[in-house]
């Protein structure tokens, strides 16, 4: 569900005009919807209410400090995977308490960092970084809290580049081997073992996944409880969303009236209530808190990026939509063949559509946001929303090709708040030096 629709044939924003917005901002523009991002936090945590949980949402969706204040004042805490990334939920009125940890790759000065903060457990990826943690832990005489991230060898994953899961990945500790390096870590003086954590993919649909890697880790996890007095199982995030409307694109009429309304309809095969239902009594008699970590499921589909049409472009039998939004403002396309509803802010009457790619200004043959995509007959000047792109939008964005990057902004009801400017070129050189 989302809060983008339109009424009397525009495409709004909660009660806020899409287009106006991208006449009054520029495009190319991101614009969230702050009911959406509450709605889609409030209704996890109601399902999964039998449970004693604790949301941290994944910031590398999306870390801009106006979505991440929404959050933290619902409650929210925070899984991060960079210095950088802890910085800015403290900055947005997290709380480090309430703030985990993760990635392979954390560097000295961001353990050293993390542990002064006080954060409320790292998540620790391999044998070798648990004696780094340890190391640093020591000089500054402060125990680290931590969780070993178990690998529970499971498939599950939209993409082969978000699959998680599974031995063929970087990430975790195989599950057969988690029990050894626990006993191992209680030896450490300076470590504290105080949870454990899986996480086995991203744009997860069905919740046959979830469930068999949580009953795989479930001996696992009453045991650590029973030996070692664990205070928390994570059991990541993952959770899909809807990228492709029921009304597939491939259909002529997609985009008549009504179009976009029904697709803000469409129900996953995966729900709240099926994952909640499926998952609760799994995890009720462990009697432990228990943490989420979603991303993509709070902001993917509370965000759009909106684009002008600069030309339109025929040759032979291809045909191309030429817009001012490039594979550095929204990567996913280029980066995963990834499918993103592409509609008008204007509502088309019915007619016959056109096969189209949609493509950017980006000098390279892998710029595009859509092929052989059917839409309704545009003209030079039209605005689109590139729906669904509230998550791994402007976070993956780059100044490729010298392109400043978007502003974003954050609607609520019918106020609009600019929460990032648009860069300018002198903020494409600054700190370079000739």
């Amino acid at each position: 569900m989302h809060e983008f629709r339109y009424c009397r044939g525009r495409l709004v924003c909660e009660g806020t005009d899409l287009e106006m917005l991208a006449r009054r901002y520029g495009t190319p523009l991101y614009v969230y919807s702050q009911a959406t991002l509450a709605s889609h936090c409030r209704r996890l945590m109601a399902a999964l209410h039998p449970l004693d949980t604790l949301l941290c949402y994944a910031m590398k969706a999306n870390s801009n400090l106006a979505v991440l204040s929404r959050l933290a004042r619902l409650g929210s805490g925070f899984d991060t995977v960079s210095a950088g990334e802890l910085y800015r939920a403290l900055r947005a009125g997290g709380k480090a308490s309430r703030c985990v940890f993760a990635g392979v790759g954390k560097t000295e000065a961001e353990i050293r960092y993390a542990l002064r903060l006080g954060i409320l457990a790292f998540h620790v990826e391999s044998v070798a970084e648990l004696r780094r943690i340890h190391a640093v832990a020591a000089t500054l005489r402060r125990r680290a809290p931590v969780a070993l991230r178990v690998n529970p060898d499971v498939v599950a994953g939209g993409h082969a580049k978000i699959t998680t899961g599974t031995y063929e990945n970087k990430f975790g500790i195989p599950w057969e081997r988690a029990l050894a390096i626990y006993e191992a870590a209680a030896k450490l003086s300076w470590i504290e073992t105080v949870g454990v954590q899986m996480h086995i993919g991203s744009q997860i649909t069905t919740v046959a996944p979830f469930a068999q890697a949580v009953r795989r880790l479930l001996p696992l996890v009453r045991a650590l409880r029973d030996r070692f007095r664990i205070r928390y199982f994570s059991i990541g995030g993952g959770i899909g969303i809807v990228y492709r409307p029921a009304l597939e694109s491939g259909s002529p009429d997609w985009w008549r009236p009504g179009g976009a309304r029904r697709a803000g309809r469409t129900a996953l095969p995966l729900t709240i209530e099926l994952y909640a239902r499926t998952l609760v009594p799994l995890l009720r008699p462990l009697g432990m808190r228990i943490l989420l970590e979603p991303g993509r499921f709070i902001v993917g589909n509370a965000g759009v990026l909106l684009t002008r049409v600069e030309y339109l472009k025929h040759l032979g039998r291809k045909n191309y939509v030429i817009v001012d939004a490039a594979m550095n403002d929204l990567l996913r396309p280029a980066f995963y063949d990834s499918y993103h509803q592409i509609v008008p802010l204007r509502e088309r009457m019915p007619g016959r559509g056109t096969a189209v790619d949609v493509v950017g200004p980006v000098c390279e043959s892998g710029d595009f946001l859509a092929k052989d995509r059917i839409l309704p007959e545009l003209q030079e000047g039209d605005h689109l929303a590139v729906m669904s792109a509230g998550a791994y939008g402007f976070t993956m964005a780059s100044n490729y090709n010298s392109r400043p990057r978007p502003a974003e902004v954050l609607v609520h009801g019918k106020r609009s708040l600019l929460v990032r400017r648009r860069e300018t070129f002198a903020d494409l050189v600054r700190g370079e030096r000739k």
